[in-house]
């Protein structure tokens, strides 16, 4: 009875510690292990696009990243769309940060109820890498950020559905909270960071079980103008106050940092003191491998309260856009989704001992850009099936773009059922999703065979055409 008793007790501890080590499921890819680009900008409009990729991407740099913001009420599919695929060209990375609508001077506390209603749509744009970054909404210990009210439990209620709901919609979601403002202290429209932390851990332990990453807010604060060589809380290093902050609350989690706004004010400090700021922190600050990004607050904001923050001035752009410009930068090289389908062109049921001349129309349905110059071309595998592609011309083939791929298949002599791949590789890589097709090798006294063979490719006069006068052109 004894060793009954200690056996149901050891199994219970390691249940317990099992069940307190699971985990949710995680983003696909560890931004960290590919190489990173950690250089970004916060932007407000569609329009500074161009200025952001040639401001992060500079000097040896691709793939560096945006902060962008999207309103339950701009949630139109066709827009956001444009501006993913533009930011794709752009070779730059999305962080969306979720909003509210504005009502007088707060922002309209957001309802756990429309948590489903967010990651559907943010499911049904073609994100541009794997990694989907999301901030959910923004420094909710201000009042005017939560609908005039400051409400921890009610903030953690919010953080643990939309985060949970996204990672339930797709695994690819990369949760992360919304940055918090770690200089506020206790009063009527602000409470103190620990604080609120404490008082959502205390509301619901298991609040950033699905959280990815952290968002920080790391202001060089007081006034928005201490050197980048002050540490600690309200610094341009107070993300490591808020990881200590989250250990000692019991938060185990080891969670990127993802420095989403940040910032020196003109108010107090010259554009030249500024820009030798942003050189300094860049260099020997964020250079902290704890660092997926910092996007400092903001590219183009021409009034108030923001205009002193702006990048972007009246007459032009500001010091430390330049001097950021120079700053050297990795060549990025995140995990996009490549997929391949195959739209149309390729005749499943021939006859024996024959050859046929295709005209397949491959769609690419994943979220890379296929350039030959980068390596991109097709290839086939079949069992029994002889297949020979007809090299097509890659270039610039952008998600739902369709391609035509010539291929001869001449069967085999016996009867029977095949099958042929086809692949798209990048350099030396088999990129994963692959078409296959069940192709049907029937006699030719059978009824039902597609009999023509290759010189009757000529029946389709058409399409023969069409695909020479691409070729042609090229």
């Amino acid at each position: 009875m004894v060793n009954a008793t200690k056996i149901i007790a050891t199994l219970m501890v390691l249940l317990v510690s099992c069940l307190a080590f699971a985990n949710p499921a995680k983003a696909i890819t560890d931004p960290f292990a590919v190489s990173n680009n950690r250089f970004g900008i916060h932007i407000l409009e569609q329009k500074d696009i161009d200025n952001a990729a040639s401001l992060v991407n500079s000097n040896g740099g691709t793939w560096g990243y945006v902060t962008l913001v999207i309103q339950d009420n701009d949630r139109d599919k066709e827009k956001w769309q444009n501006i993913f695929d533009q930011l794709r060209e752009k070779h730059l990375i999305p962080i969306v940060r979720l909003a509210t609508h504005g009502v007088g001077e707060t922002w309209v506390k957001p309802s756990v109820g429309e948590a489903p209603a967010w990651a559907s749509f943010l499911d049904s744009l073609n994100w541009v890498i794997q990694n989907r970054y999301v901030v959910i909404f923004n420094e909710p210990n201000h009042a005017f950020e939560w609908g005039g009210v400051v409400s921890p439990s009610e903030y953690a209620d919010v953080l643990f559905a939309y985060s949970k709901a996204l990672k339930t919609q797709n695994s690819d979601f990369f949760a992360l909270n919304a940055g918090f403002d770690a200089s506020a202290s206790n009063g009527g429209d602000t409470m103190d960071e620990q604080q609120y932390l404490s008082s959502m851990v205390n509301h619901n332990s298991q609040v950033f079980d699905y959280l990815d990453g952290w968002s920080s807010h790391s202001y060089p604060n007081p006034g928005f103008s201490s050197s980048p060589d002050k540490s600690g809380r309200g610094s341009i290093k107070s993300y490591e106050w808020e990881e200590s902050t989250l250990q000692s609350l019991g938060i185990q989690k080891k969670l990127p940092i993802f420095i989403t706004e940040t910032g020196w004010s003109r108010d107090n400090l010259s554009e030249d003191t500024i820009a030798q700021y942003y050189e300094k922190a860049y260099q020997a600050v964020w250079n902290d491998n704890r660092i997926v990004a910092v996007t400092p607050f903001v590219f183009d904001f021409q009034g108030p309260p923001f205009a002193n923050f702006s990048w972007k001035k009246a007459d032009g752009l500001a010091a430390q856009f330049s001097t950021v410009q120079g700053l050297n930068k990795v060549l990025g090289t995140p995990k996009q989704v490549e997929n391949i389908s195959l739209v149309d062109g390729l005749g499943e049921d021939l006859v024996s001992n024959t050859t046929y001349f295709f005209l397949l129309k491959i769609k690419n349905s994943g979220q890379a850009i296929w350039e030959e110059n980068q390596g991109y071309r097709f290839i086939t595998e079949s069992s029994g099936i002889q297949t020979s592609l007809i090299p097509a011309v890659i270039s610039h083939i952008k998600p739902n773009d369709e391609i035509d791929l010539p291929i001869t298949v001449k069967t085999p002599t016996d009867p029977g059922a095949y099958t042929l791949r086809i692949s798209l590789v990048r350099g030396d890589t088999i990129l994963e999703n692959s078409v296959t097709r069940k192709i049907t090798v029937r006699s030719p006294e059978v009824k039902g065979a597609q009999t023509n063979g290759f010189w009757d490719i000529f029946l389709y006069p058409r399409k023969l055409l069409t695909f020479l006068k691409k070729v042609s052109k090229v």
